[in-house]
């Protein structure tokens, strides 16, 4: 008999070890090994019924703060709490019907207001085994910023810039919730997603020497790093085209200086000891976190930087002062015992310029490949082999020499020509620009700009989802690249 028996101690001593109780066809997955049996999910009807409302029940014997539940990543509004007579708490949900489908897997989070930690989960039907000798998925170095979830990506792992404002954390769409959502969906499509954080709509970072919007910041980016819906970011960028006015609409008196910007980065000009800094906050929070400089604006004169480049345009002295500061910054962090206090990458602003092209009587398609320096701006480049000037100031610097670089903004709109893609795209450009930088190790990404935002038409000419004008035939190359290109 004792024989015969044997699994069910195994059993129990895997349920107390691991915290995985099985129910009714369910399992109930909890983060404490010492409570194991809590939260406890009640579910009406008990098994799901497909296009049919689910009732969902969460009980607990903490009266936890600020919950939420998902379903395969979905938020749910929640419907109501309450304090039973054993001092436990209950919650409750519904899961709309077209959200009910196996494998159902319901999450339960609490402390949300600073960065939701998992409590607990509830997995309905089997998840799909990956097979183990399943090659690994074709990474490819084409990206999107604002990708549509339900996008075909040909069975390729690429790349998707997404958006988060500080001062809009509820907001329905670019509030935090919203953005965990896009993220589970994205890494169902197994892409590395990449999450812009901006104060505020125009205002790109919190305006210089303002400490109190300064809190305000990296407090958000703080509990960025604490969710735990969003492990599965790749990595965060810190603001962008901060060197432009329209990106300081707040405060234009106090814009975004390379000082303050690489003060908010990582430090520069406090004390070593100072924590109130991106890069200490969010790795304080999840080590694993990856921070990127934002991309400087190129072909702007609003603003420029105190130490000159060797092509002295404002673009190229704000971008080798800033990165001067931040590579200033981490030596000497690294020299007080603070490691890794330098950045993970860059994020850049690679636009293309046809029009050059066209007047020096090349082929407008061919512009990637083509050195277009312009006299008026002492030699600078001005299409889109400017990734070379800004691979060349980031590698002058010992502690960001050789970090990975990401093309997180490209398309054929030149910001001082303001000529949309719809207009100016010349066919065979997007597919010109990629050969380029598969060959470039150093550069892992190049994001065109962008994909659709429902409902916003301020981009409606850029849109390759709705490819208006002539974005057919970038919406078209997107797909033999992606389809019938080779990985890099």
């Amino acid at each position: 008999m004792t024989r015969r028996w044997w699994w069910l101690g195994g059993l129990l001593l895997l349920i107390l070890v691991l915290g995985i109780w099985p129910l009714q066809g369910r399992v109930i997955i909890t983060t404490g090994h010492e409570e194991w049996a809590w939260p406890r999910f009640l579910l009406s009807p008990p098994t799901p019924e497909p296009r049919h409302p689910l009732f969902v029940r969460v009980t607990d014997e903490h009266p936890w703060s600020y919950v939420l539940l998902t379903a395969n990543g979905r938020p749910l509004s929640l419907q109501g709490q309450k304090k039973n007579p054993d001092h436990t708490w209950t919650w409750s949900w519904t899961v709309p019907p077209e959200a009910v489908r196996l494998p159902l897997e319901l999450a339960f989070y609490r402390d949300c207001d600073t960065g939701c930690r998992e409590r607990g989960r509830a997995v309905l039907g089997e998840r799909p085994t990956p097979s183990p000798s399943r090659p690994e998925i074709p990474l490819t170095k084409l990206c999107l910023a604002f990708a549509r979830p339900d996008r075909e990506w040909y069975g390729r792992q690429g790349w998707v810039v997404d958006l988060t404002y500080a001062r809009a954390a509820a907001d329905p769409y670019w509030g935090i919730d919203a953005l965990a959502w896009r993220v589970f969906q994205y890494r169902r499509h197994n892409l590395r997603v990449l999450v812009r954080l901006d104060f505020a709509r125009g205002q790109s970072l919190p305006p210089a020497g303002d400490t109190v919007a300064l809190s305000e910041y990296l407090d958000y980016a703080r509990r960025l790093a604490r969710d735990a819906r969003l492990k599965g970011v790749y990595a965060y960028i810190i603001g962008s085209g901060f060197n432009a006015a329209d990106a300081n609409r707040l405060a234009p008196s106090s814009p975004v200086t390379p000082e303050w910007y690489a003060r908010v980065l990582n430090g520069y000009g406090e004390p070593p000891e100072h924590t109130d800094n991106i890069i200490h906050l969010m790795r304080s929070e999840d080590p694993r976190v990856r921070v990127l400089v934002g991309p400087v604006r190129p072909w702007t004169w609003d603003q420029g930087g105190t130490r000159a480049w060797r092509t002295d345009v404002p673009w190229l002295n704000y971008m080798n002062t800033l990165v001067a500061l931040v590579d200033e910054a981490a030596r000497r962090g690294s020299q007080h015992g603070i490691p890794l206090a330098g950045p993970d990458g860059f994020a850049l602003h690679v636009p293309g310029r046809p029009e050059a092209a066209i007047a020096a009587g090349y082929d407008p398609a061919q512009e990637p490949r083509l050195d277009l320096p312009n006299p008026n701006w002492n030699g600078a480049q001005q299409g889109f082999r400017l990734y070379r000037e800004w691979l060349d100031i980031i590698n002058s610097y010992p502690t960001t020499r050789g970090r990975p670089v990401y093309i997180t903004s490209s398309n054929t709109y030149a910001p001082d020509l303001r000529v949309p893609p719809a207009q100016n795209y010349p066919p065979g450009w997007l597919t010109t620009a990629y050969e380029v930088i598969r060959k470039e190790p150093q550069i892992h990404s190049l994001c065109w700009f962008l994909d659709h935002i429902p409902g916003d038409r301020q981009w409606r000419w850029f849109d390759l989802t709705e490819h208006p004008g002539k974005l057919i035939y970038a919406a078209e190359e997107w797909d033999r690249l992606l389809h019938g290109g080779e990985s890099p």
